[in-house]
């Protein structure tokens, strides 16, 4: 599903900003796409730390054959050694462990993220060991739609915004945070073009 105000979003930012304008021109049929499963939004997050969309992409598929399909009561039965043969680091494989056994442990479901503020779905979701700010900030931009999220800690946001504004000058994320304030309130649609940017494959999480 498309976030409701995607096309409201487009003409904010191409009236806002002419780099804008340009990657919205250069993808005028692309769309920000959620795979409407928010235990897999937060896995395919952990997944795609700090390696691109490609990589991650075939992390996922040896995940699904480890796994005979990637479901929570599959997940539960995996140990980390078992979870590490799709690819994954023992850490990356241990998150994975937390966040399904958070889900079990508190009879987790899609209803439940979609009845409460982001607020309180980013405390809860902080609190799980290995779910940090950058996946928070990925569950929320994906699953819950929020349209004015900034991850100043993303490596390829970082990239992009060096590359297209600042002459391949790397910025620092305190800065970032300012300068994105010319996106508000749609900083998660710009996200998404400086992604694409990046990376020719769409990141869907």
């Amino acid at each position: 599903m498309t976030p409701h105000f995607w096309k409201t979003a487009q003409t904010h930012l191409s009236n806002n900003d002419p780099v804008m304008t340009r990657l919205i021109q250069r993808y005028p049929d692309d769309v920000l796409r959620d795979r409407g499963n928010s235990l897999q939004t937060l896995l395919r997050a952990i997944v795609g730390q700090q390696i691109s969309v490609k990589a991650a992409d075939s992390v996922w598929l040896k995940l699904e054959k480890v796994s005979d399909g990637i479901n929570l009561e599959t997940l539960l039965n995996l140990d980390i050694d078992q979870l590490r043969c799709a690819g994954l680091s023992r850490q990356k494989a241990s998150y994975i462990q937390n966040i399904a056994c958070f889900y079990s442990e508190n009879d987790i479901t899609d209803d439940y993220w979609n009845s409460q503020s982001y607020e309180k779905s980013h405390r809860e979701l902080i609190s799980i060991k290995g779910v940090g700010r950058w996946t928070v900030e990925m569950f929320a931009i994906f699953y819950l739609h929020e349209p004015d999220i900034f991850s100043s800690g993303d490596i390829g946001i970082q990239k992009a915004i060096s590359q297209l504004y600042f002459g391949n000058q790397p910025q620092p994320k305190e800065s970032l945070e300012k300068f994105s304030e010319r996106w508000k309130p749609y900083r998660s649609v710009a996200l998404w073009y400086l992604w694409r940017h990046i990376d020719p494959e769409p990141v869907v999480y």
